[in-house]
């Protein structure tokens, strides 16, 4: 069902002189918090997780770190179980996975009807799945997924974190971030932190480079690319966080076909070996 709709999107492919295909040593890392698969409320909600699967092709990224992914939802299935594509019978992060993409996923949060946590598609082998939890309060359940993956003959350590809604709570989770990568990610290995960081006030850069990462900037120096409200972006709440590795470019998708899909807007950057 996931036809090639979004070909002719904002975000078309790269020239063939400048694609990572062409450029073995650059890694093509894009971060998305997809909403559940879901928009609107009410009467006026609606299944968006069908459109999402063209939008992560249309990325043709090696490696897609997912935010607020569905593992399952009784109540949403029965929902949309009448819609004409309906409610897809596998999980989120499996759905949205192109082909031959390996895929991870562990639950942040369980609710009544369901749960949703973290995903990782990967073009590359994986190692073992981890998870780390980062909950601050019993008001908001956060943590940490946690993937090696095998790329250029070595291992690169995979992070997909989405942190809480205050400032306090998340300074305290990128405290727990650094526990966690001293005491899982060996030292000197390159890592790349990734995902919805709800940094409104852009105040957590400075403890990100306490942890030894830096921000994935335009080389270009370009203003840092909103990606938070879709429709009309003005905080660049996504964020990719990198050791060991340099940013060569970085782009965030537009236009109405990703503005409806989720209320946040994916960041794509191509990375290379420092």
């Amino acid at each position: 069902m996931r036809t090639g709709a979004f070909r002719h999107s904002s975000f078309a492919p790269e020239p063939p002189s400048t694609r990572t295909v062409d450029h073995p040593a650059r890694l093509k890392v894009a971060t998305y918090n997809i909403h559940k698969g879901v928009r609107g409320l009410g009467p006026t909600k609606r299944l968006e997780i069908h459109n999402l699967g063209l939008g992560v092709q249309a990325l043709e990224a090696d490696l897609v770190f997912l935010q607020e992914v569905r593992h399952f939802h009784h109540r949403e299935a029965r929902q949309f179980d009448h819609s004409f594509f309906g409610w897809p019978e596998e999980g989120q992060a499996d759905f949205l996975a192109p082909d031959g993409y390996q895929v991870a996923y562990r639950t942040n949060a369980v609710t009544k009807h369901g749960e949703h946590g973290n995903a990782l598609l990967s073009r590359f082998p994986l190692g073992d799945i981890g998870h780390h939890d980062v909950s601050d309060h019993r008001f908001e359940q956060r943590g940490l997924l946690h993937v090696p993956v095998r790329w250029q003959g070595q291992e690169l350590h995979a992070v997909v974190a989405h942190l809480g809604l205050m400032h306090s709570s998340r300074v305290r989770q990128v405290q727990r971030l650094a526990e966690f990568i001293d005491a899982h990610v060996p030292a000197g290995a390159r890592l790349i932190v990734a995902g919805d960081f709800n940094d409104w006030g852009e105040r957590l850069d400075p403890a990100m480079r306490d942890c030894g990462l830096f921000r994935a900037e335009d080389p270009t120096g370009r203003a840092r690319p909103a990606t938070f409200p879709s429709r009309v972006p003005v905080f660049a709440l996504d964020r990719i966080y990198t050791r060991g590795l340099q940013c060569h470019r970085l782009k965030v998708p537009r236009g109405s076909s990703w503005a409806r899909m989720s209320d946040h807007l994916p960041l794509l950057a191509e990375l290379e070996l420092a």
